[in-house]
């Protein structure tokens, strides 16, 4: 895995407030928490049978951010040839956190960002976690 990122695909979750939570989390890792060591593609890519999105997900590690236990992104990503290090879901987040609820799909408010940054903080501690162990395995080879 020299030189290549950790993929975070969050569900597209359109209209879904654990959707919007995923995507937010996401953009605070790949453009924040983790930007020189994640990137992030849509998962309409993967879906259309885009032929680099299907690349990224084969060659690179990959996290899967689902809104709902449906498993969009996880279930896409690997009908797309990945296997994702790490899947993680708004909704189990959520049921630690009942206190955080969020305030609408288009707002997330206080709570829904501060959910979002649990969630991000969650990501960040799998991409250090990947990167360790990859780094630690080519230090053997």
């Amino acid at each position: 895995m020299a030189n290549k990122k950790v993929l975070v695909i969050p569900c597209s979750g359109i209209g879904k407030a654990f959707g919007s939570v995923g995507r937010e989390a996401t953009y605070l890792v790949v453009e924040d928490l983790r930007p020189t060591q994640t990137d992030t593609l849509c998962l309409s890519r993967l879906t259309m049978g885009d032929e680099e999105a299907r690349r990224l997900v084969a060659e690179c590690a990959t996290i899967t951010i689902d809104g709902c236990p449906k498993a969009c992104a996880q279930v896409n990503v690997e009908a797309s040839g990945g296997k994702p290090v790490a899947n993680l879901r708004v909704v189990d987040i959520y049921r630690q956190n009942r206190a955080l609820k969020v305030d609408s799909v288009l707002e997330l408010g206080e709570n829904g960002r501060q959910l979002a940054r649990i969630l991000a903080d969650k990501v960040t501690d799998e991409v250090d976690r990947i990167l360790a162990e990859s780094e630690e395995r080519e230090d053997h080879a």
